[in-house]
């Protein structure tokens, strides 16, 4: 299993972390944002694949935004998936 942590933009939360064990992603938390609202998300994406999570949560906005955190997890996901692929040399 390994740890990533990713600076989100344009949320009020301002940073995500989460752990990839292979194609799971799990411990996703939120630093800043809607406290109760990010707890729920970590909780229902906790052991779903990258690609269930980024499916379910990729291009949603927050009102006016161009982005929400549900948004900026996917993002968060696919840098960590990027970042293990580099680890690896694929």
């Amino acid at each position: 299993m390994t740890h990533y942590e990713y600076k989100t933009q344009g949320t009020c939360s301002s940073r995500i972390s989460l752990d990839l064990d292979g194609d799971r992603v799990h411990n996703v938390k939120f630093v800043g944002g809607c406290d109760g609202n990010l707890k729920a998300i970590s909780s229902l994406v906790e052991g779903l694949t990258a690609d269930e999570i980024t499916e379910k949560v990729s291009g949603i906005r927050c009102g006016a935004k161009r982005t929400s955190c549900g948004d900026q997890l996917a993002q968060a996901i696919q840098a960590a998936r990027r970042s293990q692929r580099e680890e690896i040399g694929a």
